[in-house]
């Protein structure tokens, strides 16, 4: 695939390692693959979690093979009111907190927020957010809304898209990959270099999205991923509850 890296940019802002407790790529296996698409930019973002993406881009800082990728350390977090992701991260953002709280860890890190398959209906969390009556409200906490997610089905995207629009807000789309055959199949392009937060902030308003989905039969790796990872002791990270009359100090 020729892609024009010298002026523009071809980022997939979503996807997932083995950090994940659903996914089934390793970090070296997601370098590989991007690089191998042509991707510039590799946003990995685990579950509750950042050493997937930590050891990704130590590899691909390593393992160049002659082509330049970027790593963006990101993280998708299950809020209380949905899922939302974080990208450009110091330190991972806990589950569990509402989705203006969230927001507010992100962005105070430097982080740049995301909305995901907001109203993709296989995914739990969606449906509550899409369900919030604070839906308005919560979208002026984020940066961009995923459009298109690879991964979605039905009329989520069409949704998300008009979301986007309604709102003023960029629009991304992402691979949401838990495979290596999903990594790349949807991406945004962007009209410049980036390396930070602030330089992808000022490049989404003009970015385009390029939609693709990989195989539906690819989703049915998924309870298998769960399983291989439970083996390992890698569970969903949950909340931490907090004991009557305690607090979180």
């Amino acid at each position: 695939m020729a892609l024009d890296r010298t002026s523009r940019s071809f980022a997939d802002l979503h996807c997932h390692s083995t950090a994940s407790f659903d996914s089934l790529n390793s970090p070296g296996t997601l370098v590989k693959t991007a690089r191998r698409f042509g991707l510039t930019h590799l946003a990995i973002t685990d579950h509750e979690r950042i050493d997937g993406a930590l050891r990704a881009r130590d590899l691909a800082a390593v393992e160049t093979d002659g082509v330049p990728l970027t790593i963006i350390v990101g993280e998708e977090v299950r809020t209380a009111d949905g899922d939302m992701l974080g990208l450009f991260l110091e330190h991972s953002v806990p589950p569990g907190m509402s989705a203006t709280e969230t927001a507010a860890a992100i962005h105070g890190q430097g982080g740049l927020v995301g909305l995901p398959h907001p109203f993709d209906r296989f995914r739990g969390s969606s449906g509550k957010m899409a369900a919030a009556e604070s839906l308005a409200e919560l979208v002026r906490e984020v940066d961009f809304i995923e459009a298109h997610n690879a991964r979605a089905v039905g009329g989520a995207n069409a949704q998300a898209a008009e979301l986007a629009v309604a709102h003023s807000l960029p629009r991304v789309a992402s691979s949401d990959a838990h495979s290596p055959m999903e990594v790349g199949v949807a991406y945004t392009v962007l009209n410049g270099p980036f390396s930070t937060a602030a330089e992808l902030r000022a490049l989404l308003p003009t970015a385009d999205i390029v939609t693709g989905r990989a195989s539906y039969y690819v989703r049915l790796l998924t309870p298998l991923a769960k399983v291989a990872n439970g083996l390992r002791g890698n569970h969903r990270i949950r909340p931490t509850p907090v004991a009557a009359g305690g607090d979180l100090s």
